[in-house]
Parts: structure tokens; sequence; C-alpha cells
């Protein structure tokens, strides 16, 4: 059970690291921009940002290896349709698909995993094989992309889902044991609707801003409705009664700091690497094989320091780690904007490696800030809403990074100039969140222990009649 579990996760975050060393061939075997290339990954990003809470609530109320293996069976047919996607546009449906399964799936795992491991001691080795097995897939991405997208062209990335999702359905019919939670909250289907189509849409403007025209009424049109979308989100939320997205859970400090900074994580995490194999291949000639190794110092860096992140935290606090994580990946994000066509190897992957460092540094620890902020009995909704503040600051991250890229380009820059502007723009948003989290993250004062009681003093006459 426990490597059905596990392998599901490795195979949703293998797809989040893979995609990014196959952009190159994408690019040129679909025709396509810089703009296409922004929805195909922000696509897949989009769909598991959102959907991930009620993934999650579906498979308490209706059974977690139900929705699993749905969520499997989704994944693994969505893969091959985006292999044999003719265009861009058959290729972001199917990417669209991907996510809802990875929504489902991926919450759904870790409730089966928990679910059979009631011991305490038991469940954090089999949560810490499930975490280590994922952050495999994390540094795989980029070497497998490589390899297969040269040798087999980019559709090959995709396929490598279908052997992995046939196992998982075969095996896990047998071996997975049905769980469900009677008391589970409901759906909130307004909120996961307005929240799908309101985060979209901004998406889309930031997008397609930069191709359109900004003061087009398309791209301006998709700004207010993108605003009037995400308000009425925030007001079906205050009213629903189970609410995915509890307003009030954002009126404790450090619940709000610590998703806030989360968002930031996504935002420079995602929107920089999405660029990490294009600067390869297209800046400094790279093959594509070549340039998936060459980004591999970022993702080994967050496998191999991302386990340490929450002992550091215990023993010197979220705020020191957190910060000086996000000041770490800052200052690597601002380096790589100063790299160029002719810069050696040698001078570029200490530069990967520290954002990797960095970044590896705040994720654990701010989400556990989140859960500390909390009631005990939601610690499992907050961790959620931190993993998908996470996802939400990645679809802003490829969008926005995306459209500082195009406008530079469109005032006659090369490419090489607007990706160093897009390093520093994501450099200097992470550097400015380190200094409010210097500032801001701080969890609620301990409560004093209550003064042990005076022990009384043996009675030395004890055993004698008064």
């Amino acid at each position: 059970m426990l490597v059905v579990t596990c392998l599901g996760q490795f195979m949703v975050l293998l797809d989040n690291t893979i995609v990014g060393a196959a952009l190159p061939d994408m690019q040129h075997r679909l025709d396509t921009g810089l703009s296409g290339l922004q929805w195909i990954v922000d696509a897949y990003v989009l769909l598991v940002a959102m959907l991930l809470l009620s993934g999650g609530v579906l498979a308490d109320r209706f059974g977690r290896k139900r929705v699993y293996l749905s969520g499997v069976a989704v994944f693994t047919a969505a893969s091959v349709l985006c292999s044999v996607a003719p265009s861009v546009g058959w290729l972001v449906t199917g990417r669209v698909l991907q996510g809802v399964g990875a929504a489902a799936l991926s919450p759904a795992s870790l409730a089966l995993l928990v679910a059979a491991y009631p011991a305490p001691q038991a469940r954090v080795r089999a949560i810490g094989l499930w975490a280590g097995l994922s952050g495999i897939g994390l540094a795989a991405g980029p070497v497998a992309g490589g390899v297969l997208s040269q040798a087999f062209g980019w559709p090959a990335i995709f396929l490598v889902n279908v052997p992995i999702g046939v196992v998982l359905l075969v095996a896990g019919r047998r071996v997975l044991t049905e769980s469900r939670n009677p008391d589970a909250r409901a759906l909130d289907l307004p909120g996961t609707v307005l929240s799908v189509l309101g985060v979209g849409t901004l998406a889309y403007a930031l997008i397609e801003g930069g191709s359109r025209g900004w003061t087009s009424p398309v791209i301006l049109g998709g700004f207010a409705a993108a605003a009037a979308l995400l308000a009425a989100f925030v007001a079906v939320e205050g009213r629903h009664p189970a609410p995915m997205l509890p307003p009030g859970l954002f009126r404790r400090r450090l619940f709000t700091v610590s998703n806030s900074a989360m968002t930031v994580v996504g935002f420079a995490l995602m929107g920089s690497s999405f660029f990490f194999s294009q600067f390869f291949v297209y800046v400094q000639g790279s093959s594509i094989l070549r340039a998936g190794l060459q980004t591999l110092p970022a993702t080994l860096a967050m496998v191999v320091v991302s386990p340490f992140a929450g002992r550091l935290a215990a023993r010197y606090g979220y705020r020191s780690v957190v910060t000086s994580g996000l000041a770490l990946a800052g200052l690597g994000l601002l380096a790589l904007g100063g790299v160029h066509a002719d810069t050696g190897y040698t001078n570029v992957w200490w530069r990967l490696a520290t954002v990797g460092v960095g970044f590896a540094l705040t994720m654990s620890p701010l989400t556990g800030a989140a859960i500390q902020a909390v009631d005990p009995r939601e610690g499992g909704l907050a961790s959620g809403i931190s993993s998908t503040t996470r996802q939400i600051g990645a679809v802003l991250g490829v969008a926005v990074l995306g459209a500082v890229v195009r406008a530079r380009q469109s005032g006659s820059a090369s490419f090489e100039a607007g990706l160093d502007s897009a390093f520093v723009v994501a450099g200097a948003v992470t550097l400015a969140t380190a200094v409010c989290t210097g500032l801001w993250l701080a969890g609620p004062r301990p409560t004093p222990e209550p003064a042990p009681a005076p022990q009384q003093r043996p009675d030395l006459g004890a055993g004698r009649t008064p």
C-alpha cells in the first residue's frame, strides 16, 4: 500500500519538472511562442491549485481509494491525450485534465497513508517515505525530460506516465483499503468554480496582455472580470457554511504572513524555473539533454536540503529559517540576472543551487507556521491551503515573469535581456518578502507553563501512630 500511494505522488511531482525540460522542443515542434508555453505550464498548475482542497474533501466524503484511483485514471488518460496532441490547444486541454487528475490523487494518496498508519511513529515514517519518494520525482524531472525529449521528442515525457498509471490502477484495486470520514465537511462548489474562473481569467489577461496589448479591450475586460470574480469569491466564502478557504483564518497574523510568503515562493520558484531550460538552449546554445542536466543543481539542492528545513525551524524558529531562506533565494535569483551567453557553467551552477537551497529552507517551515497558527483540528485544512497558495503563486509567476520578458522584447531587447529582467524581478520580490517575514513572521507567544506544585517534604514519621 505504501508503494502505491508514494508512486502516485511521485508521478504528479515528476510531471511538475519534466515538462520544463521539454519546453524548447515543444516550442520548435508545435511552432508556438512564449504565451503558448506559458499556457502549457499554467493550465496544469491552475487546476491543481484551485481543485486541491476540493479533492481532499471529495476523498474524505466519497472514499479515499475511489477518489485516488479515479484521479490516477484521469491523469493517465490525460497523459495519453497530451502525447498525441497535434496542436497547442489540444495539449493545453490535456494539461487541464492532468491537473484535474492530480488534484484528486495527490490529497487522496496522503489521506490513504494517514488512515493506514494510525500509530504516530509508523505514520511519521510512512509520511517521510512518501515525501522522500516524491522528492526523487522532483529531482528526476529535468534529467528525464532532457533524455526523453532529445531521444524521442516531447510526447515521450507524457507517455512515461502511462505504464506507471496502469500499474497503480491494477495494484491499487487489490492492495488499497477504502476509508472515508463520515463527518467530512461539504464541498464548496460555488467557491471552487469562482476561484478557478477568477484566477484563470487573471492568468489569461497577464499571459495574453503582451501579445494583444495591455490597453486592448479584451485584456482590460479580462482584468475587470478577474477582479469581479475574485470579489464574488470572497463574498461567497464569507457566507458559505463550509468554505474551501475560511476567511476567519486570515485574521490570524501568523497564518496570513506564512501563506503570503508561500505565494511568493511559488511565484518566484515556478516563474524562474520556467525559463531555466530556455536560457540554456536559446541563450547558451545547449542541447535539450544537456540543458536538462544543467538545471539539476536547483532541484537537487531542494531535495537534499528540504528534509532538514523542519528541524532547523524547530530549533531556531520559523522567522529565522524562512527569512534566511528567502534572502538566499533572492540573492541567487539576482545573481542569475547577471548571467549571459558567454558565462561559463562553473559560474552558473552555484547560482541555481543557491536558489534551490534558499527555497528548500522556506517551504516546510512556512507550512509548519500555517499549521501552528490554527486549531489542531484544522491542521489538515491549513496544510492544504498552504499548498494551494504556493500553486496560485506558481500560476502568477509564470504569467507575470513571462509578461516581463515579452515587455522587454517588445522594446527591441533580446530574449537574453528579457530573461535577465525576469530573474531580477523574481529576486527583488523574494528579497522584499524576506524583509516582511523578518518583521512579521512571529508565532504566538508561548503560554507559560504553570509552576509545578511544591513537593511536600517526606513525613519522616510516617508509619508511626499519632
